[in-house]
This record gives structure tokens, sequence and C-alpha cells, in this order.
């Protein structure tokens, strides 16, 4: 019995996380971070199964300052295992620039992340020669490794008066240094990308057949929040944004007969079964009280990846 058997797909899994992100170690351990209500730390849950992580206790690994630079908003942490050790990728504000978002990068060199040291190591790096990446408000970075080199994907916006968030890649030259220039990826081009804002965020990668699947969030954080998608070949210059091509139409929407609404900020992992997992945010009312960025009821759910005899993946609630 894997205990797949009990999750109940596209319903709240674990609530009041957003941007959740599930890895899979190679001890086949499941680890669980997210962005926690009062965007004031950094907190891991660890599992022996994907459904073990609904119940499992959460610990803090570290704790937001309380002046300067990562003294607010702590946003969509990712924990990666690279090199032999644990990194968790973050962004924060300043409490006296509270908009000052910069993407951030923790280590912990010893075996366990939860019960492990973690020190900082301050704001990502850009590239010596790279004059503009995370000068400005800037978060949501992921890594992927493709043919040997490994890649950073994030989120910064650019722009006078109403600011545009773009998604950006460079090479990595180590866990908390970029190699290469920015790169535009995608910027929102169509109606369903500028709702209340013009937002491309929250990249993810999945691979299969092939090719590389990089989803990402688009428009205001309520009903109108949705996944787009880009494709690329896995032995194409992936620094080349034409290696990309970006899907006309979200793959992922509100659906309000099923009461989910603005899914996004996903992550991808895989169940016991060596099944493909989307694990995303989403909320359960349409009409939010207040403030929808300080409102609590997003929650984490999982979905299936189901793949067509194309080898694209279909995201679907049924």
């Amino acid at each position: 019995m894997s205990g797949m058997e009990n999750i109940k797909y596209n319903e709240p899994w674990i609530t009041q996380r957003a941007d959740p992100y599930v890895y899979r170690h190679t001890d086949g351990t499941y680890y669980f971070t997210a962005s926690v209500p009062a965007y004031d730390g950094i907190c891991i849950r660890k599992a022996d199964s994907l459904q073990g992580l609904k119940d499992a206790p959460e610990t803090e690994v570290w704790h937001k300052h309380e002046s300067g630079p990562m003294s607010i908003h702590i946003w969509a942490p990712e924990l990666h295992f690279l090199d032999g050790a644990w990194y968790i990728y973050y962004a924060g504000g300043d409490r006296d620039a509270i908009w000052d978002i910069r993407p951030y990068v923790l280590e912990c060199k010893d075996e366990d992340p939860i019960t492990g040291t973690w020190r900082e190591l301050g704001k990502m790096q850009r590239a010596d020669d790279d004059e503009f990446s995370f000068e400005a408000f800037s978060l949501d970075g992921t890594v992927f490794e493709s043919n040997g080199e490994r890649y950073y994907v994030w989120a910064e916006k650019v722009g006078v008066g109403k600011q545009i968030s773009n998604l950006y890649i460079a090479r990595m030259e180590k866990p908390w240094k970029l190699a290469t220039v920015q790169v535009m990826l995608t910027t929102p081009d169509y109606d369903w990308e500028r709702v209340g804002f013009w937002v491309n965020e929250g990249p993810a990668v999945i691979r299969h057949g092939g090719k590389i699947f990089l989803t990402y969030s688009a428009s205001e954080t309520g009903k109108a929040y949705c996944m787009g998608m880009l494709t690329a070949d896995e032995g194409s210059d992936l620094l080349d944004p034409k290696s990309w091509t970006k899907e006309r139409y979200p793959v992922l929407a509100s659906d309000e007969s099923r009461e989910i609404f603005g899914p996004g900020h996903n992550s991808f992992t895989i169940d016991e079964n060596g099944n493909d997992i989307c694990v995303y945010h989403a909320r359960g009312e349409e009409n939010i009280e207040g403030d929808p960025l300080y409102n609590p009821g997003r929650h984490a759910r999982l979905m299936p990846v189901r793949w067509d005899s194309q080898g694209r993946p279909v995201f679907s609630y049924e």
C-alpha cells in the first residue's frame, strides 16, 4: 500500500500554504516548504510519502531579520540539493522599503536540512558583466539542470509606471551566482496575463520525452491567477528565447464549478509510484475579503500530470 490511495487530488492538501514546493530527495524522503501567511520565516516538513507531508510536523529553519533586507515579505522558498549541499532560494523585502523584494540564498551542508545549520549567503549574485539582474523587484527563483548545465529562472519587474513582471533565465556558475547575463523568456503578452497586474512569475520545470516544459503564473493573485507554459527541446540553446514556444492560452485556470480559484505558483514532484505530480495553490472562494496578498485562503493542492499523445503535459481537474 503506497498511501497514494488516500490523497484527494485538487482539494486542499496542506492548508494556508501558498507557493508550495515539494522536493523528493535521492533517498525517497519528501520535503515541503511554502510561503506562510505571516511571511515571516521559512518552514520545512518532511515525510516518507507525499501523503505523509500533510500532517508532518513543521520546523522553522530560518526567521526574518528585524530590519533591513530580509525583514518582511519572505516569499516562495524552494529547497534544492546541489553539489552535495542544501540550498533554499527565497525572496524578501525591507521593512523600510517593503516592495524592495530581492532573491536570497541559504546554504546547509548537514545531512538533514531540518536539524542542520543554515547560513545566509546573501542576495543571489548576478554574472560579473550583468548590470541589471536583481536591481529591481525580483523573486521566485527556481533551479533546473539540462545537458550538464544548471539554470536559474526568476521573475523581475521592469518599466516605469505600471511595473511589468517578466521571466528571465541565466546559466549558473555556482548555487549562489549566475554565469551569464539575463535573457528574457516571456513577458505578459496576452489579456489573461494582464488582469490587475501585468505578471509572469512562479516558474517551475518538468521534463518529459526530450522536452522541457516551464510553467509559470500570470495576473493578480485572486480569481484571475492562472498558469501558462513555455516549451523547449532538451538539446536546444536554452539561453536563446527562440528556443522556447509560449502557449497562447493558460494551461490551468479557475473552475467555478469545482470552487477552485486562482490556481498557480506550482512545483513538480513524483509520487511513490513514479507518477508526475503538479503541486499548486488555489483558493476555495471566488471573492476575497481584504487584500488578496494577505488573505490566508491559498491552500496547497496536488494534481496528477497526464501526458497526451504528443508527450505534452495535461493539467486537468478531472
